[in-house]
């Protein structure tokens, strides 16, 4: 009984243990199996939302970065692509390029509070005005500016406002590395990038297409000497300007271009009227003296005159109303090198008389002076020519009075005097070391070229243009001084200048200098002609800026011909 009875027992005891283990596996599997298709569920909703944000992100950062703007629905107005080419002087320094920097727009209808947002505004931002601020976040427009061009400073100060509605737009800045050195030549743009003047406005199709910079024929480090030297020259006569260029003879490309006062492209704020008048290219003037050169070129062409010719100077002009003197007269006849060197106005005028009037304007009309020069700038001057040219115009044109013209077409035609006779095209442009110049036009004959090299090496080492001479350089040039008109009428100071070539035995660069209204000072004994003030410039400017230009020093003129010359000049001091 007890044994069957713990048989029976035991057996009770051992089948429920055994199914309750069962039943209770099954339920661990189920609720394995339930946990594992949530992870994987879970694992591929984390999936997909990191694949949906990391999609977004490359939309924003890749595709859209120029289309932000739109959402605020920005008006047609603004540029959202204002890609421009950099532009390099001739050896590729450079010389403007782009600054990527961010503009301030606000949505007026997301902004909680004009005139909080207003007021906390023009406390980092103090250029602006609160009331024009607070007009400009009022209403219910999408889309205004606020500020153009901030700088990362500024750009950080208006995102700790953490004002609702305002947004940056990433735009690009022209900037221009040298300041003020070369701003005639280069311009200015707008905020919008579109050029305004120089070769920003000149070339701005050419700027705005290119892939490359564009390459300037000016040379930064000669820029930089002219303009120094200027300026100082300037500042010791208390002139009211000053404007020099230099130029290849024999391509026309422009290695310098400097007028003063000048402006920092950098800061429009600071221009005005004064700053950008171009004195080389749109100032118009009559150049004095320096003229002779083209009257004496033509009378040697001519055949009028010969070197030996002499001319009798003691006595003055009259013609008409008019009387024709001489600065600094001489006694008796002068010879035509000595008419040159002493740069008398009678000789001239008579030398002048003998060619001809027609011949005359012809010669100055084929040398380009009469016609309205060329050039990648949109400031250009026209000359001012008389309307009848008479005996009494030929005389005073011959010697630089009666006809305005620009430095820039002095320059000009001052390089077909010297460089064997044939007129370049001036440009802006750098030429190809592989570039063939192409010959211009033949103004006057190789001969002829000759001699007036030799007069003007003779101008500076015996005559009014010895302040020119640079230690080691061949310079030669004519000096230039002239009584300013306004109205019509003469007397409202003078135009000093003083026109170069070097070095003289084998040309390579023009130098034109001129100083606007110059007031003589103790060190030049009361004198503000072109001998005290532009002739300086040039010898100074030569004696820096030939090295750097690859021209040898070269301590004589020896050239026999030049000292034969040298007898057709008699002793008078000057």
């Amino acid at each position: 009984m007890t044994r069957a009875r713990r048989s029976a027992s035991g057996q009770a005891g051992t089948t429920p243990g055994k199914h309750g283990r069962v039943q209770m596996d099954g339920h661990v599997k189920q609720a394995l199996e339930t946990g594992r298709t949530r992870i994987v569920i879970m694992s591929a909703l984390f999936v997909l939302a990191f694949f949906v944000v990391g999609l977004r992100l490359f939309e924003v950062m890749a595709l859209n970065r120029a289309a932000e703007p739109r959402l605020a629905k920005m008006p047609e107005t603004a540029s959202l692509h204002m890609a421009r080419a950099d532009i390099v002087d001739r050896n590729g320094v450079l010389l403007a390029t782009n600054l990527a920097t961010a503009s301030l727009y606000a949505e007026p209808r997301r902004v909680l509070d004009p005139a909080d947002a207003a007021r906390r505004l023009v406390r980092v931002l103090p250029g602006l005005s609160e009331p024009e601020l607070r007009a400009k976040l009022s209403g219910g427009r999408s889309f205004v500016w606020l500020q153009r061009n901030l700088t990362p400073g500024q750009q950080y100060e208006v995102n700790r406002l953490g004002l609702p509605g305002l947004q940056f737009l990433r735009e690009e800045r022209r900037v221009y590395p040298h300041g003020p050195a070369a701003a005639h030549v280069l311009g200015m743009t707008n905020v919008d990038n579109e050029g305004l003047s120089g070769v920003e406005k000149g070339l701005d199709d050419l700027l705005r297409t290119s892939q490359s910079p564009v390459r300037l024929s000016v040379d930064i480090r000669v820029q930089s000497i002219l303009r120094d030297e200027l300026s100082k020259k300037a500042e010791e006569f208390s002139a009211s300007g000053a404007a020099g260029i230099m130029m290849d003879v024999t391509s026309g490309e422009i290695i310098a271009l400097v007028s003063l006062p000048d402006f920092d492209p950098n800061q429009p704020g600071t221009v005005n009227a004064a700053t950008t008048f171009n004195r080389i290219t749109l100032g118009v003037y009559e150049m004095g003296s320096t003229f002779k050169t083209f009257s004496t070129a033509l009378a040697l062409e001519k055949g009028t005159v010969t070197l030996t010719d002499q001319y009798e100077t003691s006595d003055p002009i009259r013609i008409a109303r008019f009387t024709i003197r001489d600065f600094k007269p001489k006694k008796g006849p002068l010879s035509v090198p000595e008419i040159f060197m002493y740069s008398s106005n009678i000789g001239t005028a008579k030398m002048a008389m003998d060619v001809g009037t027609q011949a005359q304007r012809d010669f100055l009309d084929r040398i380009g002076l009469l016609s309205t020069p060329h050039l990648e700038l949109p400031e250009i001057g026209s000359p001012l020519v008389p309307a009848r040219w008479r005996d009494i115009n030929t005389m005073t044109i011959s010697f630089g009075h009666g006809l305005a013209v620009t430095p820039l077409q002095m320059a000009t035609a001052t390089s077909a005097i010297v460089n064997g006779g044939t007129l370049p095209r001036a440009t802006l442009l750098a030429h190809d070391t592989d570039d063939r110049v192409e010959t211009g036009p033949r103004i006057i004959s190789p001969r002829t070229s000759e001699k007036m090299r030799h007069l003007l090496r003779l101008a500076v080492e015996h005559g009014t243009g010895s302040h020119a001479v640079a230690p080691g350089y061949l310079v030669g040039g004519k000096t230039g001084t002239a009584e300013k008109t306004s109205d019509g009428r003469y007397g409202e100071g003078l135009l000093s200048s003083f026109s170069a070539a070097f070095p003289i035995n084998d040309p390579r660069y023009v130098l034109v200098v001129l100083i606007d209204d110059p007031k003589g000072t103790k060190e030049s004994f009361g004198y503000a002609t072109g001998g005290w003030t532009a002739a300086p410039v040039v010898g100074s400017v030569v004696e820096k800026a030939a090295p750097l230009l690859g021209v040898r020093p070269t301590l004589r003129f020896q050239d026999p011909k030049f000292e034969e010359l040298l007898t057709h000049v008699g002793t008078r001091g000057h």
